[in-house]
C-alpha cells in the first residue's frame, strides 16, 4: 500500500511540475530584435558561418559558374551594399509590359528586362509594343529574417484597422512557397509587388533573374525577349547551383537564405533619436496618419512556429522579436504604381508594397523608381489611398514638416 501511495504521489508531483514548467518554456516575453550596420549575426547562425555566407553573398559570378546568358549583376552585393552587405543601393532594374486599357500582359519573356548579356547577339531590349516601362529599385534585405516570421494575424488585423481609418485596407495576396509541396501558399511580404513569402523562394528567384544562375527551384534559363537562347551561350549544365543533402535547393541559394535570415535589422540613428525635433516629428508621424500603413512596431511569431509549408521552423533568435520596420508589407495604390502585374492579378497593376522605412537614413534616392531625391518630394508623390494623410501633411507648418522629416532621417 505504501509503495502504491508513493507512486501516486510521485506521478501527481510530476504532473504539477510539468504544468509549472511548460508555461515557462512557451510563454516568452518578446524582446527587441537586434539592429546594426555592423556585419554581425543576429544569432540565427554563428558568426563564423555568417561570415562564410556573407562572403558567398558578396562573391562575383563568372561564366564558369553559369553567369547569364542574360543577367543584371554578378553578385548579390552589387545591388545590396550601402552601407553593408544586404542593405540598400542606387541600383534599379527595368520592367516592361503591355496594357490595352483593360488588361496588362507581359512582354515576351516576362516583365523583367535583363540589362546585360554574355554576348551582344542575345541582348534583351524593350520592344516597340511594350507601352508600360518603369524602373524598380533594389531593396534592403537587412532584417528580412524577422519579416519572414511576421504572423498572418498581423496582416488581417492591420488591414481591418486601415479599412476603419482610411476606408480602404491594404491588399493581401498569397503566393506559392516554392520549396514546399505543390499548391502551398502563404501571405506575401517580399518584393515591390509582394512576389514572395519565403526567403528561400526569393533567393532562388533572384539568383536566376538577376544573375542567370539556375537551381533546383528555378531550373530553367531565362529567354531573351521570349526567344530561347542557344546552348552555346550557356557555359554550365543546369541546374548550375546544384542541390546537396545539406542544401537541397542549391548550395548558394542555401547560403543566401541563411545570410538573409541572420542579418540584423537596420539601425536607427541613436545620436539624434532623443532630440526635440526628432521626438516632435515622431509624434507627428503618428498624428497625421503615416503610421497607419508605415506601421512602427510588429512582433514576430513565437520561436518554434512552423511556416513555409512545413519547411522552416522559426528559431528563438527570430521568434518573439519586436521589429520597427515602418511598413505593413501589403500592397497599396498611392498613385505611384509601375503598371506591372505579377502574382496579385489585374487588380494590383497600380499597387506597390509599402516600402519599409527602416534604414531610410542611408537612402539618397527614394520611391520605387528612385526618381525622388528629397523627402518632401517623396511624400508629395503619395495620393490615392494616402489622400487623407497627405492632406494632413500639406496642412503642417514648415517647422512641423521639418520635424517630421528629421524623424524620417533618423530611422
Amino acid at each position: 500500500m505504501a509503495t502504491k501511495w508513493v507512486k501516486r504521489f510521485l506521478i501527481s508531483d510530476a504532473i504539477v511540475l510539468v504544468l509549472l514548467v511548460v508555461p515557462l518554456v512557451y510563454a516568452v516575453t518578446p524582446t527587441t530584435a537586434p539592429t546594426g550596420f555592423d556585419n554581425l549575426t543576429n544569432g540565427f547562425e554563428s558568426q563564423a558561418q555568417f561570415d562564410l555566407d556573407r562572403a558567398n553573398f558578396d562573391s562575383r559570378e563568372e561564366l564558369a559558374d553559369g553567369l547569364g546568358p542574360v543577367y543584371n549583376a554578378q553578385a548579390c552585393a552589387e545591388c545590396h551594399q550601402n552601407p553593408v552587405s544586404g542593405a540598400i543601393s542606387q541600383i534599379t532594374e527595368l520592367r516592361k509590359g503591355r496594357f490595352d486599357g483593360f488588361t496588362f500582359t507581359d512582354s515576351p519573356g516576362g516583365s523583367l528586362n535583363n540589362d546585360r548579356a554574355v554576348d551582344a547577339s542575345i541582348q534583351e531590349r524593350v520592344l516597340g509594343a511594350d507601352n508600360v516601362v518603369d524602373l524598380r529599385s533594389s531593396l534592403n534585405i537587412l532584417g528580412d529574417g524577422f519579416v519572414e516570421a511576421i504572423p498572418d494575424s498581423f496582416f488581417t488585423t492591420t488591414q481591418a484597422n486601415q479599412q476603419a481609418q482610411l476606408g480602404v485596407g491594404g491588399t493581401i495576396i498569397r503566393v506559392p512557397v516554392g520549396e514546399a509541396a505543390a499548391g502551398t501558399t502563404r501571405i506575401a511580404r517580399f518584393g515591390w509587388k509582394n512576389q514572395h513569402a519565403s526567403l528561400l523562394s526569393f533567393a532562388a528567384d533572384a539568383y536566376l533573374n538577376e544573375m542567370g544562375i539556375t537551381s533546383p527551384l528555378q531550373p530553367k534559363e531565362n529567354t531573351t525577349n521570349g526567344v530561347v537562347i542557344p546552348a552555346q551561350f550557356d557555359h554550365k549544365a543546369d541546374p548550375e547551383d546544384a542541390g546537396t543533402t545539406a542544401d537541397p535547393f542549391g548550395t548558394d541559394v542555401g547560403a543566401f537564405t541563411r545570410f538573409m535570415r541572420s542579418t540584423k535589422a537596420p539601425a536607427p540613428d541613436a545620436a539624434v533619436a532623443n532630440t526635440s525635433d526628432v521626438l516632435a516629428g515622431k509624434s507627428l508621424f503618428t498624428q497625421i496618419g503615416c503610421s497607419i500603413c508605415h506601421v512602427a512596431s510588429i512582433t514576430t511569431s513565437p520561436g518554434g512556429t512552423v511556416i513555409n509549408g512545413g519547411k522552416y521552423t522559426i528559431p528563438a533568435a527570430i521568434g518573439d522579436k519586436i521589429i520597427h520596420p515602418y511598413s505593413d508589407f501589403m500592397l497599396h495604390d498611392v498613385g505611384t504604381g509601375d503598371g506591372i502585374v505579377q502574382n496579385g492579378g489585374q487588380g494590383t497593376r497600380t499597387k506597390m508594397r509599402t516600402p519599409p522605412l527602416w534604414g531610410l537614413r542611408t537612402h539618397d534616392r527614394l520611391m520605387h523608381d528612385l526618381l525622388s531625391v528629397t523627402r518632401d518630394d517623396a511624400i508629395n508623390r503619395h495620393f490615392g489611398e494616402a489622400n487623407p494623410v497627405i492632406n494632413n501633411y500639406l496642412n503642417l507648418s514648415v517647422t512641423q514638416k521639418n520635424q517630421l522629416i528629421a524623424f524620417i532621417n533618423s530611422i
